[in-house]
């Protein structure tokens, strides 16, 4: 079983302590930054709110893109089997 190691994030202006695997450290960060400027997006397009709200309107945000990713995702995978499947045909025929 793979080690988990501790990471510190800091979303909105709380700090967390998780515990991830290693290989999953980079996407984390990516995923924390990009709601991290989400939050500074809605706080100025949406002043007045307090940070529950923002965080709230993140949320909807990333539930919303997610299944367009997941189609986008399964699409290549589709097309990445169509192409093994010709480079054998191609192999074949040489």
């Amino acid at each position: 079983m793979e080690e988990l190691i501790p990471v510190n994030i800091l979303v909105g202006d709380r700090n967390y302590r998780v515990k991830i695997k290693p290989a999953d450290e980079e996407n984390l960060r990516k995923t924390i930054k990009l709601v991290n400027n989400k939050l500074v997006e809605f706080k100025t397009n949406f002043a007045g709110k307090d940070m529950q709200d923002y965080i709230a309107m993140v949320l909807i945000w990333l539930a919303t893109e997610q299944p367009s990713s997941a189609i986008a995702n399964e699409n290549t995978r589709e097309l990445s089997g169509k192409l093994k499947a010709l480079q054998q045909l191609i192999q074949e025929a040489i």
